[in-house]
């Protein structure tokens, strides 16, 4: 199959997040902050991603992530309502590329650029044995 024929730049999703104690660095790491953390954030923008384009793939295909290149500009602490954005902006024949951002309140939290690859899950599973 080919993303092209289904996937367009400016598809885009966004999803909210009130963050978690499970989500902070000091959940993961003792001695460290109770704030959100990086890689959550990028989960996040991720989960964003494939909603954008979800909807439109046929029975049997998904995306799986295959690039990050995110900063995180400012920390969020454990209750904060974080609004996550991801757009299409680029489309291969396997490979869709999205803009994210993630905001608390007015404030940029984090932003970058995220890439995923489409496959066919029958195939994946079999050639990799996966049940």
């Amino acid at each position: 199959m080919d993303a092209r024929e289904i996937i367009k730049p400016g598809m885009r999703a966004e999803r909210l997040l009130v963050v978690p104690p499970e989500r902070t660095v000091g959940h993961f790491v003792p001695h460290m902050p109770m704030v959100y953390a990086t890689p959550m954030m990028i989960l996040e923008m991720e989960m964003t991603s494939g909603d954008a384009i979800n909807p439109v793939l046929p029975p049997g295909w998904v995306t799986v992530g295959t690039e990050v290149n995110v900063r995180h500009l400012a920390a969020s602490p454990v209750g904060a309502t974080i609004r996550t954005v991801a757009e299409v902006i680029e489309v291969e024949r396997r490979v869709i590329r999205f803009v994210v951002e993630a905001y608390h309140g007015a404030t940029k939290i984090g932003d970058g650029r995220h890439g995923r690859g489409l496959i066919n899950v029958a195939q994946f599973k079999k050639r990799f044995a996966v049940p």
